[in-house]
């Protein structure tokens, strides 16, 4: 037996529900052009056409509770290609921010909260980031050519502060070494920080503007407090 599929009165619709929304998404002629270029189009019948129809029709609480806006990928290629410059990422951002927080799928809102309360998306605690840190400088030293590499923590007056993702403390040490060898090579003045080091807002793939803002923040002081005027973010 073939379910039915709940019925829309379109007679019914509020269509100006979401007309303040400052996205142009009542402009989509439904060329196709954003789902040709959308590398997540078809997965659990997503388009991004229809995400922007919902809108468009009032149908707020459908796309908020919708699994497409999470499934989007921010990476902007639709807005890219739009004809009618509709700004399709910054619409699933605005959908995404609506969403309960414990309903946030996935670890993302978790990740967000451990970051507000720990500095870093993983709790690791300051001790063990530092360990790690001196681990891999300590493996890069062994290196021919860097020889007495360091990787320098809350270095004063540095030219350089470095971010850094929180998978590179986690699963893929390796990559911290590419960028340290070229400051090495380059005799570049640079530094991390102990605290606060996250580079990866998860606030602004969830919507949340309040942690991106709080984020960004501590990223600044860590800049005031270590003296350094130029900002790294490998994320």
């Amino acid at each position: 037996m073939t379910e039915s599929l709940p019925v829309i009165d379109l007679n019914k619709l509020d269509t100006g529900q979401c007309k303040s929304w400052p996205f142009s998404q009542d402009v989509c002629v439904t060329c196709g052009m954003c789902a040709s270029t959308c590398p997540v189009s078809g997965i659990d019948g997503f388009d991004p056409r229809k995400l922007i129809r919902l809108v468009s029709l009032g149908l707020e609480a459908q796309a908020v509770e919708s699994r497409w806006p999470w499934i989007c990928t921010m990476c902007g290629k639709c807005e890219n290609v739009c004809p009618m410059e509709i700004r399709i990422p910054a619409l699933v951002r605005n959908i995404r921010a609506l969403r309960d927080r414990d309903a946030v799928p996935g670890h993302i809102h978790q990740g967000i909260t451990a970051a507000l309360e720990t500095g870093n998306n993983l709790r690791l605690p300051k001790e063990d980031y530092e360990f790690i840190i001196e681990d891999v400088a300590e493996e890069v030293a062994e290196e021919p050519g860097f020889e007495g590499f360091t990787a320098p923590i809350d270095k004063k007056g540095a030219n350089i502060l470095c971010t850094i993702h929180n998978k590179l403390v986690n699963t893929h040490t390796e990559d911290l070494k590419h960028w340290w060898k070229i400051f090495h090579v380059a005799g570049e003045d640079w530094t991390n920080c102990s605290e606060n080091w996250e580079g990866t807002s998860w606030g602004y793939f969830s919507g949340d503007d309040d942690a991106v803002k709080i984020m960004a923040g501590r990223i600044v002081e860590q800049m005031e407090r270590l003296e350094v005027k130029t900002l790294l973010w490998p994320e």
